[in-house]
């Protein structure tokens, strides 16, 4: 008989399904890929949001904002939101941690242009770019004159020592905001050096000082007799010839710094002050007075150390802003007396009646 096979007959197996045809595991795939996309989206908006514009400044072109020292970069994202600079502080922070400048982050006042991007602000406070501020000490301050501009301004901070006269360069100076006082007058002081270490090694030969502190002495008087630069010179060399002859200096400055130490006298030098007992009164006494009755600026010094070759020996003013200069006193006495009929003319025209007297040249030189 033959043996037949039955026409259904199925066959059980023990192997399992093949992998990687459960739905499930689509399902896996297709939330994997939905993060992926997600993600470079993020990237890509953080990228855009980095380099894209901030917001506009509330006012002016510009944000101030000032991060104290030792600020953390999430208080730096906090002052930066607060202030309007970027629009969200933790895209400021993530970006900072990103591109590493969260630990290279400066305190001090800085300004924001506005609309500054992310990527601009962080630059910004990395590479400290901070907003500078003027000091200005102006030609012929004194030393007191000097420590109260500096002790008046509320961008430094700490006290600072009264320098000795004449030994800070008048120049204005930038500074930033808490730059301690001591600090920028120490620059000032370093400044007078350097020019002074330069000026002395190029002066013109033949000059009676002794050392280069008789000529910063000589340079304060120079600088209080004319605001004229370019007589400054010349000044100088009347001065020169004078202690060069054993004359007496004559110079009316000095008679006010040794009343005043400098501060204004509020009149006309008076008789009795043109021979008042003091040591810098150079209508007394002979020589340099004991020390500078101000700080000289470059043109001044540099006049004391390179003169101009001059005979005068005399000068009083000539009602133009300059001097006349004179070799003999004869001519200088000429010279006096129009300067006289320029001040009669000027005490009675209207527009000055009743005006504050100026110090007067003095006939005496």
């Amino acid at each position: 008989m033959a043996l037949g096979r039955g026409p259904a007959a199925s066959v059980k197996s023990g192997r399992k399904p093949a992998p990687g045809g459960g739905p499930w595991l689509v399902g896996l795939g297709s939330a994997l890929l939905t993060l992926l996309i997600i993600a470079i989206g993020v990237g890509a908006l953080s990228v855009i949001l980095y380099k894209s514009p901030g917001p506009k400044a509330r006012s002016g072109p510009s944000t101030t904002v000032i991060f104290r020292k030792g600020a953390h970069t999430s208080e730096i994202a906090a002052d930066l939101e607060r202030a309007g600079v970027v629009y969200s502080g933790a895209i400021f922070m993530a970006a900072a941690e990103i591109t590493r400048g969260a630990g290279h982050l400066k305190a001090g006042e800085y300004a924001f242009a506005s609309r500054a991007s992310v990527a601009d602000v962080i630059r910004k406070i990395r590479i400290g770019d901070v907003v500078h501020h003027r000091i200005t000490i102006p030609e012929g301050a004194t030393s007191k004159e000097a420590l109260m501009i500096l002790m008046h301004s509320d961008v430094l901070s700490g006290p600072a020592p009264l320098p000795p006269e004449g030994t800070i360069l008048p120049e204005t100076y930038e500074v930033v905001r808490g730059e301690p006082r001591a600090a920028v007058l120490q620059r000032m002081m370093e400044a007078d050096d350097r020019l002074l270490t330069q000026l002395w090694t190029h002066r013109r030969p033949g000059l009676p000082y002794s050392n280069v502190e008789q000529a910063v002495v000589l340079a304060s008087i120079v600088e209080k007799e004319t605001a004229l630069e370019s007589e400054r010179p010349l000044v100088a060399g009347v001065y020169l010839n004078r202690l060069r002859q054993g004359m007496k200096l004559e110079a009316d400055p000095t008679i006010v710094y040794g009343l005043t130490a400098g501060a204004p006298l509020g009149h006309g030098i008076r008789e009795s002050e043109l021979h008042s007992n003091t040591p810098y009164n150079t209508y007394v006494n002979p020589g340099l007075p004991p020390g500078p009755i101000d700080n000289p600026g470059r043109a001044a010094l540099a006049a004391a150390l390179d003169p101009t070759p001059t005979d005068a020996l005399f000068f009083v003013a000539d009602g133009t802003g300059g001097h006349a200069f004179s070799k003999s006193l004869a001519e200088h006495a000429k010279n006096v007396e129009a300067w006289r009929m320029i001040e009669k003319e000027r005490s009675a025209a209207p527009s000055l009646a009743g005006a504050p007297n100026a110090i007067a040249p003095l006939e005496h030189r």
